[in-house]
């Protein structure tokens, strides 16, 4: 179990019994800086402090900010770490506090300060993504060549399926309310892929609220854009993009994807009628 889901690796050989050891680290170190539902984590602590002076912070969390910062100018607030209470409020998630903008939160390398004490920070939308890239990085470090490694539905590959072909890896259908039917499949090659819906919340089939909230609105995401999935160099990027692309919705999110160039598949409409819409690159790397 991590981040509230699973982690699965999948490889012909190797020292999986020490893999195991080394995902069970990083998960447990990423829940203690990153995770809100935690009291002592890093972040909680951030959250809670009175103060508007710079916090000392670990590294990775100041590195994860950072990048939730940066795409939170790359899309015009579709995402937004600063949006936790509203989350709790609408009835996810554990933050508290006051309204905000990413506007009002500074990193460095190490330190964090944020303009109001009443400012949070939820990393929820990017840590998981993290994590599988640290992951990835000590099964490299271990001399783990040939693996497919799953967080919570993130997804990286090293090397090659054991039967000498490149690995593949199914986009579930958002529409079906049956188990493990596919929507389409595809070789991710050297990029992650992450795939945002409202089903990562347990929710199929019609859906009347997401969990995944837009900041730009202040309301949940519309059920109409029912997954996206997004490729990019690391499961951090890829992982984040896919929050705000699917936060943005069917119509600003595709155009979001087409003019930063960003690889995705939307899935959007009624159960009855689906269609699909691919940006960038994503459609090369599609198997069928």
């Amino acid at each position: 179990m991590a981040f509230g889901s699973s982690w699965r690796i999948t490889a012909a050989s190797g020292d999986l019994l020490g893999v195991h050891r080394v995902v069970q680290g990083v998960i447990a170190d990423i829940d203690m800086q990153m995770s809100p539902y935690i009291a002592q984590s890093d972040i909680s602590k951030f959250n809670a402090a009175r103060t508007t002076e710079w916090q000392q912070m670990p590294h990775a969390l100041c590195t994860v900010a950072g990048e939730a910062l940066e795409v939170a100018g790359m899309t015009g607030g579709h995402f937004d770490p600063t949006v936790g209470p509203l989350v709790s409020r609408l009835g996810f998630g554990p933050i508290t506090g006051g309204a905000g903008s990413y506007t009002g939160i500074e990193v460095a390398a190490d330190r964090l300060r944020k303009s109001s004490v009443d400012l949070t920070l939820d990393l929820c939308g990017i840590a998981k993504g993290f994590a599988l890239d640290r992951i990835v990085e000590a099964m490299r470090a271990r001399g783990m060549r040939n693996a497919l490694v799953d967080v919570g539905g993130e997804v990286r590959t090293l090397g090659q399926n054991p039967e000498g072909r490149p690995w593949t890896v199914a986009i579930a259908d958002p529409t079906s309310t049956a188990l493990l039917r596919a929507w389409t499949i595809v070789a991710p090659g050297p990029l992650a892929l992450a795939t945002s819906g409202h089903a990562a919340n347990g929710v199929t089939g019609r859906v009347s609220a997401s969990h995944i909230i837009d900041p730009q609105t202040g309301a949940p995401a519309s059920p109409m854009l029912r997954s996206v999935s997004v490729l990019a160099p690391t499961a951090m990027r890829a992982d984040v993009l896919a929050t705000a692309l699917c936060a943005a919705g069917p119509v600003d999110g595709v155009e979001m994807a087409r003019r930063l160039d960003i690889p995705a598949l939307f899935i959007i409409g009624s159960t009855a009628q689906p269609v699909e819409v691919m940006t960038a690159g994503f459609r090369d790397h599609v198997v069928s």
